[in-house]
């Protein structure tokens, strides 16, 4: 039995209902801290980000990522990232396909800069392993603890 890759695709409206019935509830304690449930966080994401894409398995979508450009001035994005648990059972594929995304993030950007529930430990240790520095900090927005994650553009 061969092993499906993860396929990295454009995001799309319609991947918004299949990801958001499945996300992780620890994605959906972190949209509701910031006063939105699943679907509208992935629609806004969509709609603000300069890039987004949906990771899938099989064709079923998983994960919809993208950044949205907080400072075209400065330089500064906002990378998010939220999807199912069949996206993090694929962690090889992930550690591969994150620096790749990250770079076309950086093409336009200096810096990407955001927040992670303190609680989500997979999320952290990928945002680690792709090189973001994740601060020790906890800040505290919607009753959620969240750290702040961020990386520079190498000059």
């Amino acid at each position: 039995m061969s092993r499906t890759r993860v396929e990295i695709v454009r995001a799309s409206p319609a991947h918004v209902g299949r990801i958001a019935s499945r996300m992780r509830q620890v994605d959906r304690m972190e949209c509701a801290a910031f006063g939105h449930g699943a679907k509208d966080a992935l629609r806004r994401g969509l709609i603000e980000s300069c890039e987004a894409w949906t990771a899938k398995i099989d064709d079923v979508p998983v994960a919809m990522f993208g950044c949205v450009t907080v400072s075209a001035i400065e330089g500064e994005g906002r990378p998010w990232f939220l999807g199912t648990d069949a996206v993090y059972r694929r962690g090889a594929d992930m550690l591969r396909i994150g620096p790749v995304i990250i770079d076309k993030m950086l093409d336009s950007r200096r810096e990407l800069r955001n927040l992670v529930a303190s609680g989500n430990g997979r999320a952290i240790r990928l945002l680690e392993r792709w090189g973001f520095t994740v601060e020790e900090g906890e800040q505290m927005i919607g009753g959620l603890a969240f750290r702040e994650f961020w990386m520079k553009r190498d000059v």
